[in-house]
């Protein structure tokens, strides 16, 4: 569904096509891509509604070139790595992709749009499902599933290793869902970068203990009882 090429666009009018893919990632981000409206858009563009059809073909069209003009944004900007070498320990890997993975989340602006996007497929899936999750969705865990397996040791079947990695997602995808409750909840939780460092160690800590006992456990001796 990604492969499909946009037609040429006209040097004079590309800048009305960025800025119709530049509002759509907000508002489709904000609202969602059923709730959203073409108006909305166009508004948010300055642009006549007639460009939609004229640039993209339709609201549906729209919506994928939206996520296909961002998909590598976030790569460059937040590298699950961040930079580090191939002597990085499983440890520094865990911190690093936790950090790189609230940066994504919390991130306003176009590679911001692309993870709430993304957030809003898991929850009201269109068409583009299928596709997000090939292209972006499983790269970003298979990641995950490395470094959890690396930390987890030989003992650890899939069953431990997937249900890890998605609690350590869960935690961290959690602070962005669910912000307008923690915001009543707990008034003096900010999301500012003070903040996510703190929960970067946090999330990190608390996973790398838990990681930890599930390893523990599983590399136990089993004593049979007499």
């Amino acid at each position: 569904m990604f492969k499909k090429q946009p037609k040429p666009i006209d040097p004079e009018s590309s800048h009305t096509e960025v800025r119709l893919l530049e509002a759509a990632g907000e508002i489709f981000a904000e609202f969602g891509y059923r709730a959203a409206t073409v108006r909305q858009i166009c508004e948010k563009a300055g642009a006549n509604v007639a460009a939609v059809n004229y640039y993209f073909g339709d609201k549906e069209q729209l919506y994928l070139a939206v996520l296909r003009s961002v998909p590598d944004a976030h790569a460059d900007k937040y590298p699950y790595r961040r930079g580090m070498n191939g002597n990085a320990t499983a440890e520094e890997l865990l911190r690093a992709y936790i950090e790189s993975l609230l940066h994504r989340v919390f991130d306003t602006g176009r590679p911001g749009w692309h993870t709430k996007i993304m957030a809003r497929e898991m929850v009201e899936p269109t068409r583009a499902l299928d596709s997000l999750l090939e292209e972006v969705a499983r790269p970003l865990h298979q990641e995950l599933a490395a470094i959890v397996r690396q930390l987890l040791g030989s003992e650890a079947d899939d069953d431990d290793v997937r249900l890890c990695a998605l609690s350590i997602m869960g935690q961290c995808v959690y602070y962005h869902h669910a912000r307008a409750v923690i915001a009543r909840l707990y008034p003096e939780h900010k999301n500012d970068a003070e903040d996510i460092v703190r929960l970067v160690h946090h999330i990190t800590e608390f996973s790398l203990a838990a990681l930890k006992d599930i390893a523990q456990k599983r590399q136990a001796p089993i004593h049979e009882s007499r």
